[in-house]
């Protein structure tokens, strides 16, 4: 491969200190004891969503795409199917659907990171050259930044990674008053007009979430803003900060680095009190380096979210192969810590969805990945039909546990809604106070996944049409109330309401099902809500599909298919 100059300066930078090798770590690791083999029956694993064989994995670090090789990093528990021991994973992919591993890319093995590697970045260099940015734990228990970078950029797989002996590069001081406990998940740096690097890290003051900007003029030596690029009161800790531009009337993706007229920016950060990904859509001004979310974005929980349901610690990253802006999340189990620990595993990554502003240009729109759809099997493709109020049926011909569904359904009733009472300002506690059982006059209409034969379980994923003030308003619900005769599972009911006018617009769902797990994306990705699921009789080939209307009107079946998935290549 061609070596640039700026390359040949940046290896003497990083190694004219030496480097620090993670052969030796790797060697120490390998002779852990790993938990005992997951059982063999295993109805709750997933077939087409990315996880590992067995133990804990948590958030999606570093994806990018390299020489051809998309690469996933994430973190991983070498010991078992609980939180901790964690290094980061490593797995690479063709298309983003079939994967094979690699040996894990970053250990504990410096001072500055003895106590753990979390969470981080990857930075591709104007060169080419991938660069992780990623948060240490050191012995005192701080959070401190580090730097690692591949030892063979002529290796496409990039198996082996050296970190720089200058680490930790960001760390917190008396001076800089950084709270040692939160400071952690730097972001993609971007390359500002006056040649300096920028970047954010997660932190908090009190209760203020803050995303402490730093600037590098060579990515090494990095300095600490005497502002952050934002903050918000109340908000409390940002892990998982993001930062990057969107097109404006395109769903092409752009390079982080990418500025100009034709681009508005998504800062997404990730609560740790709520556990919840949100983000807002706004203007950054290079010349005060601030971020400012338009009029009408809302910082904090009640704000935008990039998923309503079982969704955190989100990645996003740029495919310059296919010009666009790939998402990464991960779905934590709802089942408990001793369940986990018999299956042998814990955590899933949900699909990876190209991600793009809507038109309105007050929301981003997600998509599951084209390539997802290599999967499909056999189609099976329902004419346009009316399902009347109080009726369902069962969709047929399709493996029900690991399908994907999409449905478009048309409303002629609209002056009938239920009038939308004004302090149901709560979408998730409204559909919680009208579950899928409970009938009203446009809807609840939907899908019934993971349905048991009987009908003792199922997840319901389904809308509601209200009369507003001066609208109609679009619910959207995932119930998962019924969803398991086990009670020790979490069955927390999402929902969000869904900006989507039904008197010009059709209403769709897509649901993709695997398992124990139900991806649903509303209105062609304005709304997306994850559940992780565990029924005991609606399982494998005892799981049925159906559709449903329990409300009081008909509504039209405008389009309706099914697909049977085969299962992806996860080794």
């Amino acid at each position: 491969m061609a070596i640039s100059p700026a390359w040949l300066v940046f290896c003497f930078l990083f190694l004219g200190h030496g480097v620090v090798e993670l052969e030796a770590s790797h060697q120490v690791y390998r002779d852990l004891k790993l938990s005992s083999s997951p059982p063999e029956h295993q109805p709750y694993r997933t077939s087409f969503h990315f996880q590992p064989p067995k133990n804990w994995i948590n958030d999606p670090n570093g994806p990018m795409i390299y020489r051809g090789l998309y690469h996933l990093l994430y973190q991983y528990n070498t010991k078992g199917a609980t939180w901790g021991n964690i290094v980061w994973a490593h797995s690479t992919s063709t298309d983003l659907v079939n994967w094979t591993p690699h040996e894990p890319a970053i250990y504990p093995s410096q001072t500055s990171d003895i106590n753990g590697c979390w969470s981080g970045s990857t930075t591709i260099l104007p060169w080419g050259t991938p660069v992780i940015l990623y948060t240490g734990i050191d012995p005192q228990n701080r959070q401190v930044q580090n730097m690692a970078m591949p030892k063979n950029l002529s290796d496409p797989y990039l198996r082996e990674w050296v970190k720089s002996p200058k680490n930790p590069l960001m760390a917190p001081t008396a001076a800089n008053q950084i709270n040692v406990s939160s400071f952690r998940d730097p972001t993609t740096a971007w390359l500002g007009p006056d040649g300096s690097w920028r970047l954010i890290v997660g932190s908090k003051r009190y209760s203020r979430g803050l995303a402490i900007l730093y600037r590098s003029k060579d990515f090494f030596h990095w300095v600490k803003s005497q502002h952050p690029l934002h903050s918000a009161e109340g908000t409390g800790m940002w892990e998982c900060p993001d930062f990057f531009p969107v097109l404006i009337n395109s769903k092409l993706g752009v390079d982080t680095s990418t500025m100009g007229p034709d681009v508005k920016y998504v800062l997404k950060l990730s609560l740790d009190d709520t556990k919840h990904d949100y983000y807002t859509v706004g203007t950054y001004n290079i010349d005060k380096d601030i971020y400012i979310p338009d009029k009408g974005q809302v910082d904090g929980d009640s704000g935008l979210r990039y998923d309503y349901g079982k969704f955190y610690a989100s990645k996003t990253f740029f495919d310059s192969a296919k010009n666009r802006r790939i998402l990464w999340g991960w779905i934590n189990e709802s089942s408990s810590v001793n369940d986990d620990i018999k299956k042998g595993w814990a955590g899933i990554q949900a699909i990876p969805r190209a991600l793009w502003l809507d038109i309105s240009q007050k929301q981003l729109v997600q998509w599951p990945i084209r390539e997802i759809e290599k999967l499909r099997g056999n189609e099976v493709r329902l004419p346009k039909q009316v399902l009347k109020g109080g009726f369902s049926f069962e969709v047929s011909g399709v493996t029900a546990s690991q399908a994907d569904v999409e449905v478009s359904f048309g409303i002629s009733e609209l002056a009938k809604a239920e009038v939308l009472d004004p302090s149901w300002k709560n979408p998730q506690a409204l559909c919680s106070k009208k579950g899928a059982l409970v009938d009203g006059s446009l809807g609840p209409f939907g899908v019934l996944a993971l349905a048991s034969k009987g009908m003792q379980e199922y997840t319901a994923v389904f809308f509601r049409i209200f009369k507003g003030h001066d609208k109609y308003v679009v619910l959207m619900c995932s119930d998962q109330s019924r969803s398991s005769l086990n009670n020790n599972n979490d069955k927390t009911t999402y929902g969000a309401f869904l900006n989507v006018d039904p008197v010009r617009e059709k209403l769709s769902l897509r649901c993709l099902i695997d398992h124990s797990i139900v991806e649903s994306f509303g209105g062609e990705g304005k709304v997306c809500i994850s559940a992780r699921v565990y029924p005991t009789l609606a399982i494998d080939d005892k799981a049925h599909l159906h559709v449903f209307n329990n409300g009081t009107q008909n509504v039209q079946i405008t389009a309706l298919s099914a697909w049977s998935m085969k299962k992806a290549r996860i080794y």
